[in-house]
């Protein structure tokens, strides 16, 4: 597959994704005007967050059934092959240092750390968002690499690393680590949140890349890892704010 080939595929995904989240956003509305008009004042405060966790949840079922189906292997190939093209051997130290963030050695002791921090000063939902981002991550990495046998790209050397290629877990479990951190950072210190925002975006970006410039992911297992990663948080984070508001009205 040449590179206008490439690009008018990427083009008709992004098409055929934002009409399938318009669809299901025009439907969500007219389910909550028609069914639940309780709900209707909250959905529209959180427009943008809605529209977010759909675009994360097709992006991730649409690009999972294009794997699962073996539909993405020629772009997967394509882009993998560019990538090794350009990027020079001399930079392999940086990513190598930019995978190890995202591994179990570091992610563990942060999100530890985070969340006894956030219970020590009584931020308790934020402790909990965390906790349950962290360790809800870790279990999908899990399943997801056990039920989808994907062999890793061989197209150079690499290291070896165990379980299927789908999806990447330290793309996975770095988003929904950053994502849950921006979410508790959004709701101590408002003025912070653009920030924090560029950090953990910057963050799953050069992780994510790591993976693909070091040879062992897909460019699919990324992009998957990455929408389920921070889909995680943002639907715990919906769900906790939702409980929070019946309590509060009870």
């Amino acid at each position: 597959m040449d590179k206008t080939q490439v690009i008018f595929k990427i083009a008709e995904e992004m098409t055929e994704l934002s009409l399938i989240v318009a669809s299901m956003y025009l439907i969500l509305g007219f389910y909550v005007q028609r069914y639940q008009p309780q709900w209707k004042e909250s959905l529209d405060k959180r427009r943008l967050m809605t529209v977010l966790l759909l675009v994360l949840a097709v992006s991730a079922i649409k690009v999972s059934e294009d794997v699962l189906g073996g539909e993405s292997g020629s772009i997967d190939t394509a882009i993998l092959v560019f990538i090794h093209s350009y990027v020079p051997g001399s930079v392999t130290w940086f990513f190598n240092a930019a995978t190890y963030t995202g591994s179990s050695k570091v992610l563990f002791p942060l999100a530890t750390i985070a969340t006894i921090v956030f219970l020590s000063t009584k931020y308790r939902f934020e402790a909990m968002l965390v906790a349950a981002s962290s360790i809800s991550g870790a279990i999908v990495i899990y399943f997801m690499k056990m039920l989808v046998s994907r062999s890793r790209p061989a197209l150079w050397d690499t290291a070896w690393y165990w379980g299927s290629s789908f999806p990447s877990g330290h793309t996975l479990a770095v988003a929904a680590f950053a994502t849950s951190l921006v979410l508790c950072i959004r709701r101590i210190r408002p003025a912070f949140q653009n920030l924090a925002l560029s950090i953990a975006v910057v963050w799953i970006c050069v992780v994510a890349m790591s993976r693909l410039v070091l040879g062992v992911h897909w460019p699919t297992d990324v992009l998957t890892a990455a929408c389920i990663g921070a889909f995680i948080p943002l639907a715990i984070n919906a769900v906790l704010v939702f409980h929070d508001a019946k309590r509060i009205a009870a």
